[in-house]
């Protein structure tokens, strides 16, 4: 398992910075008087904290050039994935869409479902993105996608909590199911993997065999590379840092936070729930529930013998046009505007990650403003052995699977081997049925 991190980072820097350390003069993209006047509706999903700060950035576009107008769409990711699904069935999908990256096998698999952005480049600037960080965007050699941020889930711990038990964030698994007996005691606990959001659980478990066994759960062209002992492990893995109350079960935070998300439950906002497994580039909004400076980054956990690989690495969203718009070159002015205006990066900050264009991140460097939790916790994997998440693992279908099997093992429907034969047929039948 490599890392992807140092990789683009040193690309980036190679190619836009100069020996005296300055970036080099970022191409100028001017939409006005050369693109139509028009309206353009741009979707996203997010916490609070990326609401208000995207909010900020289409005043600063709107203010700037009248003759295009967006019109903002947002709210949680609760549904949204079928929200856009059926506008794209009906096409009245937005112009401009924050995507998450298995919607490039879910909703273009041959590459036609949005707008190839190789025809936008007069609008678009790519050159603060490495040829890397593009990939992603990429199907059957059409840009459908350009990349916003890579990012990877991370552990992030209330302090205070730990600090008045006196005990040090966990550094190896060992150690994290070591808390329970003593957070149990105080009746609290040390981490807490939220249920709203799809396939956290099956996450963290997954992480744990790959590190274990060197394997990797599903490949990038779609094979499953567990086996169902494996998976097997994974949901042994589960059910051991539930019963060692290391997290709360099922029942318990279904009839303690209802339907709401692990960041709006008092549960966690109260220091009961004291860690989250969360991807760096939306941790804003857990960190905005809490003091200033409570919420903290913790280490990757290893095996204890400092293997750190298993953990995984993703474009955490990707900006993508309509391939039905009335204004592409409009719409790649605004998305260009978005991944590398100056001003347009300080007001949106790391409320989607550190960004992966270039020029934003230098814009934020300049100001100081490359700090905070997704700052930390990138950081963090720049220094681990990462595997690059597979678009095959994150789909709807397949998170329907983890949830169903980890369910299963919780309620003590089923026990950790049928549950994992269940999820090894499903997974494989769904897998091959997609490449038909």
């Amino acid at each position: 398992m490599k890392s992807i991190f140092p990789k683009i980072t040193a690309c980036c820097c190679v190619i836009l910075l100069s020996a005296c350390g300055k970036p080099a003069e970022r191409p100028t993209v001017m939409p006005d008087g050369k693109l139509d006047k028009c309206t353009l509706r741009f979707s996203w999903w997010g916490g609070d904290d990326r609401h208000y700060a995207t909010l900020r950035a289409i005043s600063l576009w709107n203010e700037k050039h009248p003759d295009i107008e967006i019109v903002p769409e947002y709210g949680g990711w609760d549904g949204w994935t079928e929200k856009v699904t059926a506008q794209l069935s009906g096409g009245t999908e937005p112009d401009v869409m924050q995507i998450n990256y298995d919607w490039l096998i879910s909703m273009s698999p041959d590459g036609s479902g949005f707008y190839d952005l190789n025809k936008l480049t007069d609008q678009l600037d790519l050159s603060g993105l490495s040829d890397e960080t593009l990939s992603f965007g990429v199907v059957e050699d059409k840009l459908n996608a350009v990349t916003v941020s890579v990012s990877g889930r991370g552990l992030f711990y209330n302090s205070d909590v730990y600090k008045s038990l006196g005990v040090s964030y966990p550094r190896t698994w060992d150690e994290l199911l070591s808390l329970g007996g003593l957070f149990s005691e105080n009746g609290l606990y040390p981490l807490d993997l939220d249920i709203q959001s799809g396939g956290t659980a099956w996450y963290l478990s997954v992480v744990y065999v790959q590190q274990m066994t060197g394997k990797e759960f599903i490949t990038m062209d779609g094979e499953l590379g567990f086996s169902a002992d494996d998976i097997k492990m994974a949901l042994d893995f589960y059910k051991t840092i539930e019963d060692g109350h290391v997290i709360r079960t099922i029942r318990t935070r279904t009839d303690e936070d209802g339907n709401a998300a692990l960041y709006q439950s008092p549960e966690f906002i109260d220091g009961k729930v004291a860690g989250v497994l969360e991807w760096g580039s939306s941790v804003g909004k857990y960190e905005s529930v809490l003091p200033d400076g409570v919420l903290e980054a913790g280490p990757f956990l290893t095996d204890g013998n400092g293997n750190t690989g298993g953990w995984m690495v993703k474009p955490s969203m990707l900006y993508a046009v309509s391939a039905n718009t009335s204004y592409p070159d409009e719409a790649a002015a605004f998305i260009n505007f978005l991944l590398n205006d100056s001003e347009c990066a300080v007001l949106l900050g790391t409320t989607r990650g550190i960004p992966a264009s270039a020029y934003a991140e230098e814009s934020l460097e300049s100001k100081g403003l490359l700090t905070g939790l997704a700052h930390d916790n990138d950081e963090m994997l720049e220094s681990i052995d990462t595997v690059t998440i597979s678009p095959y693992m994150e789909l709807p279908r397949m998170k329907e699977y983890y949830n169903s099997a980890i369910e299963s093992v919780s309620y003590g429907t089923a026990d950790t081997a049928a549950a994992a034969e269940e999820m090894y047929d499903s997974v494989t039948t769904y897998l091959e049925k997609l490449k038909k």
